[in-house]
């Protein structure tokens, strides 16, 4: 009974501390997302032309 109680007590004290967490704005995380979208479609056209290159010269090594 004494491991149901403080499981009780932990989750209550989780909750409390998430509330006092500080949450960005709606401006800031739409901001954010929109670098990460950007940045990761660069990288996966960079990283999908460096591929399509090396397949052709290893097609013209081999």
């Amino acid at each position: 009974m004494n491991l149901l109680i403080e499981s009780i007590q932990f989750f209550k004290n989780a909750y409390n501390e998430f509330r006092k967490v500080a949450w960005l704005d709606k401006k800031k995380i739409v901001g954010i997302t929109v670098v990460v979208v950007i940045f990761v479609t660069i990288v996966s056209v960079f990283v999908s032309v460096v591929d399509f290159f090396l397949g052709i010269m290893s097609g013209i090594i081999l």
